[in-house]
């Protein structure tokens, strides 16, 4: 942006009470500022890839962006609003500076916490909440679906292992953790989804199925909520849902059909002007 001659220093000299916000891999200080990288990097230099990776011979990669959208895009939007209230407030503008892998270590509260009060290193997958627990797990279903169980405090437990019948020799998981999670996932594995979904939803125990895309996207849940109400429509007329964004209904335009992105040189014209 300096290049172009655009950077804040020169925005601000025509409009001091600009709000300008820069978001970047690393920041816009410090030694790795102008190192490339993606997502995976920024996750993996900020620790959290490391909590839960997969089998080492069978490592697996997250299926989101966590330092785009959660380390990049929340953070300049939560700091491009507080920047607005305090320009209420004394009438100037102000840089933001927003770095994806800071924004990630949020994430880690309890690993970093852990580390820095006991000195204890999180491993990979092996704690509470990153499969070292019965509690907080995939089991497998008899279809190779899999239930997505987080019975972590103790009434929602006994109303699982309640549920599935697991022998009472390992409903205390603190004296095995790993046999407990064998002895589960060898009942789980006997039935399918469709006859474990009806089960854990009477218990209320925090388990459910995991559900791919599709069955997402038909969720009750959602349509009641209608999350995927709105719809992107290009100027040739092809519609899309669009994405959902966490904005409260209240706050949201009752237009449901938005304009989608504009054709290359839509605009042209009009601006060229």
């Amino acid at each position: 942006m300096a290049r172009l001659g655009l950077d804040y220093e020169s925005i601000k000299a025509i409009n001091p009470k600009v709000i300008y916000c820069s978001i970047s891999g690393f920041g816009q200080d410090g030694p790795k500022k102008n190192l490339a990288g993606h997502d995976i990097n920024y996750i993996g230099d900020a620790g959290l890839l490391s909590l839960s990776m997969g089998a080492k011979d069978n490592p697996v990669v997250p299926p989101a962006l966590i330092a785009d959208i959660a380390g990049g895009s929340y953070p300049a939007v939560m700091n491009i609003l507080l920047a607005l209230r305090e320009r209420d407030l004394t009438g100037k503008g102000c840089y933001i500076d927003i770095a994806m892998t800071d924004g990630v270590l949020p994430f880690l509260f309890w690993a970093l916490g852990k580390t820095s009060a006991s000195g204890i290193n999180p491993e990979n997958g092996n704690d509470r909440l990153t499969g070292g627990s019965p509690r907080y797990q995939l089991y497998a279903t008899l279809d190779q679906r899999f239930i997505a169980a987080g019975p972590l405090e103790d009434k929602f437990w006994a109303a699982f292992v309640d549920a599935i019948g697991l022998s009472e020799k390992y409903r205390d998981d603190s004296l095995d953790p790993q046999e407990t999670i064998r002895q589960v996932g060898l009942i789980t594995q006997t039935r399918s989804a469709t006859y474990w979904e009806p089960i854990l939803k009477k218990a209320d125990c925090c388990c459910s199925i995991v559900k791919n895309v599709d069955e997402a996207l038909d969720d009750l849940q959602f349509k009641d909520r209608g999350v995927f109400d709105n719809t992107l429509v290009s100027q040739s007329g092809d519609k899309i849902p669009a994405v959902p964004i966490p904005i409260t209904r209240i706050l949201k335009s009752e237009e449901v059909s938005q304009k989608a992105a504009p054709l290359l040189g839509e605009h042209n014209d009009e601006f060229l002007k």
